[in-house]
């Protein structure tokens, strides 16, 4: 394995490299390409980027020391295709689209940064294409949530060589996602995991960017039971470039934590989180209480009113059913009806409209409905699918809010205020009603020990952000001392008088 020559990209090149969403392009920094170069360039005379963007892995095969490897890239942008670092005898580059034209040969050496685009940008037309090729690969279909990142991935690995390398840096929901088991029960039953690489916060590849960046490092060889999970805890270190070049024989590094681990617990677990006992939970969040999403209006900036859209559309109360939307709008752990009143003076949406279908309707309520139609509301997927279009979805008042998506601490709130969660939080109804019950319970999972887990259940993002569907919530495991520190098992009466005994799990 070669030696990366003296020169070394600063920490600042990350504030001149671009980031366009729509394109899904984010800049792989220096010290990272290096590694995945390394890992890829060994026996090998040619190293293939389908996503050659500004030929971040080329200038890394032009650091190392091997002459006689020739680099052949792909494309679909003219722009960054015309970049002066391609000029160079041993270097190809065309315009090519990956997944829909893909070259008609394998490769030895495969390294990519994918296109990040998310399925909610990728037109019909595409999906089809997307779910066809997923098929003719791996036998089978994957979620539509996938994104566009993960047929470059599956596309990649069918064009890998016998014994050829891959390298690819992907976003964590590459193994957290619904899609998530499918593929990986694929990959892990055809290629060799070799190596995982992760980073600590303060050394994400991509700062700013909401993603969770993990690096895969693939041979198309017999798989292996173990591999080498990294945690990479300081950026521009070369401590991980050296780790490679020894073939993952060195241990002592001062940046990078390097762990054997098990391949069926991390794919169980999640490359992203760290190894852990799935057999050492007793309880969980599902044992105290159940969870349902907030509520999907379709179209927020329609039916979710300031007060003053109310007062000058003349809607009465009756239609109305107070509610809360944004997770930044809540910032303390108890919503109160005087946090809501404070974001109505401050013009932030507090009012969801709320209309049975069997409700006789005024003309304010009729006149504003008109103007939904002119905005396409009905033919909206989501919208379409209720009768009629503006009837709105029904929930109970939770108790307990959970912010689904987020960074804070607190994720836990106690909905003093009753009011109704958007899409922005998950409804949790613990199994008692008393107000007793819910204090401990709020309590509980507002404890440090209890957040926590809550990497186990929830897909992570950038900068600490973790994600967490309604059903993975459910299984969030509460520590037995947390469960005893708070009496959750003991008998409590409901509101109507009747003792209810814990369901001992």
């Amino acid at each position: 394995m070669g030696k990366v020559k003296s020169h070394q990209k600063l920490p600042t090149e990350w504030n001149e490299r671009e980031i366009l969403r729509n394109k899904g392009q984010f800049w792989t920094p220096s010290w990272v390409a290096d590694t995945m170069v390394a890992y890829v360039s060994e026996n090998t005379d040619l190293v293939f980027d389908p996503a050659s963007g500004r030929g971040a892995f080329y200038e890394a095969l032009l650091k190392i020391d091997k002459p006689k490897i020739s680099f052949y890239g792909t494309d679909i942008d003219d722009e960054v295709l015309a970049d002066d670092i391609y000029n160079h005898k041993n270097c190809f580059v065309e315009k090519r689209d990956f997944i829909k034209n893909p070259p008609e040969r394998k490769f030895k050496a495969i390294v990519a940064n994918p296109p990040y685009i998310r399925h909610h940008r990728i037109n019909e037309d595409t999906k089809i294409h997307l779910k066809k090729l997923s098929e003719s690969i791996t036998g089978d279909t994957i979620d539509g949530r996938a994104g566009y990142h993960i047929y470059f991935f599956i596309q990649a690995l069918n064009l890998l060589e016998q014994d050829g390398k891959l390298a690819f840096i992907m976003p964590a929901d590459t193994c957290e996602g619904k899609f998530s088991k499918n593929l990986w029960k694929w990959i892990s039953e055809k290629f060799c995991i070799e190596g995982v690489i992760t980073f600590d916060e303060k050394a994400t590849p991509f700062p700013n960017v909401d993603t969770n960046a993990i690096v895969f490092l693939i041979k198309n060889a017999k798989p292996n039971k173990t591999l080498h999970w990294i945690r990479a805890n300081e950026a521009y270190s070369t401590d991980l470039f050296n780790l490679i070049c020894s073939d993952f024989k060195l241990q002592k590094f001062e940046t990078i934590d390097v762990i054997s681990r098990q391949l069926k617990e991390g794919i169980a677990t999640g490359f992203s989180r760290s190894e852990q006992n799935h057999n050492g939970f007793k309880f969980h969040l599902n044992d105290f209480a159940n969870v349902m999403r907030g509520i999907a209006t379709g179209s927020n900036e329609f039916f979710f009113l300031t007060a003053l859209q109310v007062k000058e559309l003349g809607i009465s109360k009756e239609f109305l059913k107070r509610a809360v939307g944004r997770t930044k709008d809540v910032t303390e752990n108890i919503l109160t009806l005087k946090d809501v009143e404070q974001l109505e003076k401050a013009n932030r949406p507090t009012f969801l409209l709320s209309i049975n279908g069997n409700d006789k309707l005024p003309d304010a309520i009729t006149n504003y409905l008109k103007v939904g139609v002119e905005m396409g509301l009905p033919n909206r997927a989501l919208i379409q699918q209720r009768k009629p279009w503006y009837k709105m979805e029904k929930r109970e008042v939770p108790p307990l809010l959970f912010a689904y998506l987020g960074r804070r601490n607190t994720r836990f709130i106690k909905n003093e205020a009753g009011v109704l969660p958007l899409t922005g939080f998950l409804c949790v109804y613990p199994i008692y009603n008393d107000k007793e019950f819910v204090d401990k319970l709020c309590q509980a999972l507002n404890h440090p020990d209890t957040l926590e887990n809550l990497k186990l259940v929830g897909k992570s993002y950038g900068s600490g952000a973790v994600k967490v569907e309604p059903g993975n919530l459910g299984k969030l495991p509460i520590p037995e001392h947390i469960v005893k520190l708070f009496d959750l098992k003991r008998p409590y009466k409901t509101a109507t008088g009747q003792l209810e005994i814990f369901r001992e799990p």
